[in-house]
């Protein structure tokens, strides 16, 4: 049984039970306050027929001693208020205990109406000694009205007494179950409410527990399993399969590094057994004076530009670089270059000199400068132009790498700029084409942390022009 379920269940069945407790006392005490309504009813009849027959009486001797107006309204409303006494339901139920009795007092009222309105006609015929004769008789009516009243609720009262006195042991009675039903009620729904909360939160205990120790690093803990298929079970089961999902993942990741680390020290093994780079470059310099001595100067102009690209190449690449030393590291590989190309190739570079102390990550120029050489103008006999272009904007800095060369595709330069993507680039020429291109365009994503620094301009067989659009690291800085 799921949680919604077991709610839906408890509070309606605890509504439901304590509705059932204030019913059965509701009920009980109507059932007491309509036994004692109907004695005081009847007793506070009688005594309002009584009062009443006393004060028409009244009334109608001050009509008698004062006729006016005012006088016969406030006999014939006394009369008409004792009428509506005689008419009432109440006073005509002869039935139970003093019948008789009743059934006396309820003619007797009729009588006395009757016998009033005679002396008002007698009296109104001017007929003196009759009126006095009738008013006689209806004062000994109305007294013995009132003696008969006062008898009556003498003898309600003494025949309603002991249903009085069981009216307050019941009541006393409904007192003491309402009260035993109240504590059971609040006792089951107390019992209730623990057995659901602990169904629900006992559980979550039990995960939040499991949970704190995974947090921990504890992953050899096992998660609770629980038997109801609610939401609670879901949940252990989810976590269950997390937790093993995470092992096997940690269990492939252990794998990996493993293998990468077998691979590391295959490669370290393999760089120690190449050639020391600095015992290279000594090499160069030596041959570099020994040209000088022989007085091969060109080819101690080349040997020098070598040692100052391997010289450039040894530097840590995570540190950059100012402009200027790239360009200046460009400039020596072109000298390289030249001395294979000779005339078949220019270098044109276009630089302002405000823009020369820009930082850019090391070997960013030289591999765009490389590939323009080999898959640009390798091919072409005379004429190959490749240009260098550095202008100071207004907040950054414009670099442009441009070749005359056959172009590349669109294919090809989709696939440089979505430098994040591994895709494997096409072959072209016996290269590989564009690594070395898209390492640079993501560190510079890197170096600057933005989008959109890259942008390649190329149409087959015009050429191809590579254009950097850097942030300006001296302005940003705050150097003027």
């Amino acid at each position: 049984m799921n949680i919604r379920t077991k709610l839906f269940i408890f509070i309606p069945a605890l509504v439901l039970l304590l509705n059932g407790v204030f019913l059965f006392v509701f009920q009980s005490g109507k059932q007491v306050q309509e036994n004692y309504n109907i004695m005081m009813d009847r007793i506070l009849l009688y005594k309002q027929a009584t009062d009443e027959t006393e004060q028409t009486l009244r009334s109608l001797n001050h009509y008698l001693i004062n006729p006016t107006p005012s006088t016969l309204s406030e006999f014939t409303q006394h009369q008409r208020k004792l009428k509506k006494l005689k008419e009432s339901p109440a006073l005509a139920n002869f039935k139970g205990a003093n019948a008789l009795a009743k059934e006396d007092f309820y003619h007797t009222v009729g009588t006395l109406i009757e016998q009033e309105s005679e002396v008002i006609r007698s009296f109104e015929q001017k007929d003196l000694e009759a009126y006095t004769q009738r008013y006689a008789k209806a004062e000994k009516t109305a007294r013995f009205l009132q003696e008969e009243g006062e008898n009556l609720v003498d003898l309600e009262l003494s025949f309603y007494q002991p249903l009085y006195y069981d009216i307050l042991t019941q009541t006393e009675k409904m007192n003491r179950l309402g009260a035993y039903m109240v504590v059971v009620t609040i006792l089951l729904s107390a019992g209730f409410a623990i057995l659901l909360s602990d169904s629900i939160t006992h559980p979550i205990s039990r995960l939040v527990q499991a949970a704190r120790q995974v947090s921990k690093g504890n992953l050899a803990i096992e998660f609770p399993r629980f038997p109801e298929r609610n939401e609670i079970g879901i949940l252990s089961e989810t976590f269950r399969q997390m937790l093993k999902d995470i092992r096997d993942l940690m269990a492939k990741n252990l794998e990996s590094l493993q293998k990468d680390k077998v691979v590391k020290e295959l490669e370290l093994k393999a760089l120690q057994s190449q050639i020391n780079p600095h015992f290279l470059f000594n090499t160069l310099n030596i041959l570099s004076n020994l040209a000088m001595i022989e007085g091969a100067e060109e080819t101690s102009d080349l040997t020098v530009s070598v040692s100052n690209l391997i010289r450039y190449n040894l530097r840590k690449l995570d540190q950059p670089v100012t402009l200027r030393e790239e360009i200046n590291h460009a400039k020596e590989y072109f000298i390289i270059q030249k001395a294979r190309f000779r005339d078949r190739v220019s270098f044109i570079s276009e630089i302002e000199e405000e823009a020369l102390d820009q930082l850019i990550p090391c070997l960013t120029l030289q591999p765009i400068i490389e590939n323009a050489f080999v898959h640009g103008i390798e091919g072409m006999e005379q004429g190959a132009v490749i240009r260098l272009t550095v202008r100071k904007l207004v907040d950054s800095i414009e670099i442009r790498i441009s070749d005359n060369g056959s172009g590349i595709t669109e294919e090809i330069r989709s696939a440089l700029l979505n430098f994040d993507q591994e895709d494997a680039l096409p072959i072209s020429k016996g290269h590989s084409t564009g690594l070395g291109t898209k390492n640079v365009f993501k560190r510079l994503h890197l170096f600057y942390g933005k989008d959109k620094l890259v942008d390649i301009a190329a149409e087959q067989p015009t050429g191809t022009t590579v254009i950097f659009n850097l942030p300006d690291k001296i302005k940003e800085q705050g150097v003027v």
